[in-house]
């Protein structure tokens, strides 16, 4: 019975063995990437937003309400009753020809959930694109909605900056970064997300590390701002290793603010105060609940911050592609329709892959999700 107990014990702790070696092995892939060592780690280390070995907010920013564990979070998340989390229809779209706009026009594109082609002051600019039909490690987890995978790398021209607001799956996408790779002329980021990119093979002069409150002035008149956000980072099991970030984009004709994912915060009053408003702010207004109520905007968040930033008009972001949270898909376009009503800045629906012109301050958009349930 004995040498019975101890052939179960050993092929137990073999099995175990193996288990953690091909978990070990699976998280070695390139699509984790690294975290910063060396050079780059000292200079993070000499960030005043890096403390205790990881990057802190600007106040305190728990990512989930006291008293709630992670258990119980995906137990609700598994198990709780949802309602219309994903819409039983296609999502309605158009695919504009990015190759043959003109360059000398300042164009936003929305390409589903956070991610954006621009053309500003002559450049050509990505932001946070995900081109896979998932957002997640694993391609059954976090998959896109219906209709919303309209555009590819192969559908993009040159681009003269992508920008990555920080490393979650949902914005820095392996398949979609190393497709784009012989296109992207400059990286720009926070303090540590350059390590994927160098792991991934980008040459180090093209990758652009900042810290918030950083002003790079890379070309004549083109200035891009890397700026706080209220959020945390990590691609798996380690946290605040990276620093995740919002943008101001600034030319002499116009002037952008994308928050990245954000919760509510002083940072936009600060912001819009310190660069005098926006042309365009694009903002953080999905994937919220109440269980995190301090890393994504509510709508009416988004619309204070909006008015913080003393913004012109607002693009809502971080929505219509994926399901993150528990709340109805279309529920932030909904609430922030009315929560718009009577506020200085023009509210900005396009669907994707409609351009918003930003010289036309007469442009409209039709509420195109309620044509999708």
């Amino acid at each position: 019975m004995k040498r019975w107990l101890r052939k179960m014990l050993l092929a137990s702790l073999i099995g175990l063995a193996m288990l953690s070696l091909g978990i070990g092995l699976y998280l070695q892939q390139p699509k984790y990437g690294a975290l910063p060592e060396g050079s780059r780690l000292e200079r993070i280390k000499s960030s005043s937003n890096y403390l205790d070995g990881q990057f802190q907010n600007l106040i305190p920013t728990p990512q989930r309400i006291e008293g709630t564990s992670s258990a119980s979070l995906w137990w609700e998340y598994l198990f709780t009753k949802k309602e219309r989390l994903t819409p039983t229809d296609s999502i309605p779209s158009i695919k504009t020809d990015l190759m043959t706009l003109d360059k000398s026009k300042d164009v936003v594109i929305w390409l589903g959930h956070s991610s954006y082609f621009m053309q500003l002051g002559g450049k050509r600019l990505l932001i946070d694109p995900v081109f896979s039909s998932y957002a997640a490690p694993v391609s059954f987890v976090n998959k896109a909605f219906e209709g919303t995978n309209q555009y590819t790398a192969e559908d993009m021209p040159e681009i003269d900056y992508l920008l990555i607001s920080h490393d979650h799956w949902d914005h820095l996408d392996y398949p979609t970064i190393t497709a784009l790779k012989p296109k992207i002329k400059n990286v720009i980021c926070g303090l540590g997300v350059g390590a994927y990119f160098e792991q991934w093979g980008f040459a180090k002069d093209l990758i652009h590390e900042a810290d918030w409150f950083t002003a790079l002035e890379l070309e004549n008149d083109f200035i891009i701002h890397v700026l706080p956000a209220r959020h945390y980072s990590g691609r798996m099991l380690t946290r605040n290793k990276t620093l995740w970030t919002g943008f101001a984009l600034v030319t002499p004709q116009h002037q952008v603010f994308i928050s990245g994912d954000s919760g509510y915060g002083q940072h936009f009053k600060q912001i819009g105060e310190s660069l005098n408003g926006f042309d365009l702010v694009i903002l953080d207004n999905g994937q919220y609940d109440k269980n995190w109520p301090y890393i994504h905007m509510t709508p009416e968040e988004a619309v204070q911050a909006a008015e913080d930033l003393k913004a012109k008009a607002l693009l809502p972001a971080h929505v219509g592609k994926f399901a993150i949270a528990n709340h109805p898909w279309d529920e932030p376009f909904e609430r922030i329709t009315h929560a718009s009503k009577n506020k200085k800045y023009r509210l900005l629906t396009p669907m994707i892959g409609q351009p918003i012109e930003l010289e036309n301050q007469q442009q409209h958009f039709s509420p195109w999700w309620e044509r999708a349930k």
